[in-house]
């Protein structure tokens, strides 16, 4: 199945349609139909990286395209002919090579669970978990 992200004024993504694989121009037919702006988006692409089912990247990299698969809220960057997620968090920086939001703080690498303080900028342990 292939994906397609409607953008409104502001290159902000505000619904994304499934369509078929074959459907070579399907964007460019789109939009003529519509007179809305569609981008094909790449379902299972995340930080420039196609991944299959199981979580693994796929050997055919081909198919990562636009950074990021569009999800609601996401915007498109033209000039980087990418889709960007929200920001998180005022202090986050935007990767150049993965289009995705970066803590300014690494998260701890163990099996705890954190969740990000924004007034400490800083990774707190999450109680319970």
């Amino acid at each position: 199945m292939a994906h397609f992200a409607r953008l409104n004024k502001d290159n902000i993504v505000d619904y994304v349609v499934v369509g078929r694989d074959e459907d070579n121009g399907m964007e460019d037919r789109l939009t003529a139909r519509t007179g809305d702006v569609y981008k094909q988006t790449s379902y299972n692409t995340r930080g420039g990286v196609h991944y299959q089912a199981d979580g693994t990247p796929s050997a055919d990299q081909s198919k990562a395209f636009r950074k990021n698969f569009a999800g609601l809220g996401y915007t498109y960057d033209a000039q980087r002919d990418a889709f960007i997620p929200p920001k998180p968090f005022n202090s986050w920086v935007l990767n150049e090579n993965t289009c995705q939001w970066d803590a300014p703080v690494a998260k701890p690498n163990d099996d705890k669970m954190y969740s990000w303080d924004e007034g400490t900028q800083s990774w707190v342990e999450m109680a319970g978990a």
